[in-house]
């Protein structure tokens, strides 16, 4: 199993790769608009996994889900979260670390990291 930084160096290398074949630089803006458009996708899935969408829609390619589906969009997420946290100059790793203590704190339970 990785650490959290080294899937973050991975991903940081990837985003590296994609930088020399796209069209033009991504900005904040478009980083912002693709995570919003993974979002979508990952909803999208999850309400075809849970059966909320019509059933004719099974029968349609561009609604197949399964679970590998899921795990690609949440990856596709955390792709762009890399991409905004570098943009904005954020510690990924840190930021979350201090978020969960917080929430721990504030539910009155003492973290132990």
């Amino acid at each position: 199993m990785k650490t959290l930084q080294e899937i973050i160096n991975i991903t940081r290398k990837e985003i590296g790769a994609f930088e020399k074949v796209e069209q033009k630089k991504w900005g904040i803006e478009a980083n912002i608009v693709e995570l919003a458009k993974q979002v979508g996708d990952l909803a999208k899935h999850i309400m075809m996994q849970e059966k909320y969408y019509l059933k004719e829609r099974r029968e349609k390619v561009e609604y197949k889900t399964n679970k590998q589906d899921i795990e690609d969009e949440l990856a596709d997420i955390f792709f762009c979260l890399v991409r905004i946290a570098d943009y904005y100059k954020i510690d990924l790793e840190k930021a979350l670390t201090d978020a969960r203590r917080k929430g721990l704190k504030d539910r009155g339970i003492k973290p132990n990291f």
